[in-house]
């Protein structure tokens, strides 16, 4: 396990209700520990236009393939 440290931010309360309901965890800490663990893990926080990205993808992964 790697060095841990403390972190804070100010957020509007609203967001970090939506974020606890998103994420499912109950405590500030564990919904902000979830985000942060899920925005590292994702394959999309590194493309330019995510949603564009995620789009085609969901649209390849429901086409049915072309026949011959």
């Amino acid at each position: 396990m790697g060095k841990i440290t403390h972190a804070q931010t100010v957020l509007e309360e609203a967001d970090l209700l939506a974020l606890k309901k998103k994420t499912g965890e109950s405590s500030t800490k564990d919904a902000l520990a979830t985000a942060v663990q899920h925005y590292l893990e994702c394959e999309y926080t590194q493309v330019e236009d995510m949603w564009a990205k995620k789009m085609e993808k969901i649209v390849q992964t429901r086409r049915p393939p072309k026949q011959r």
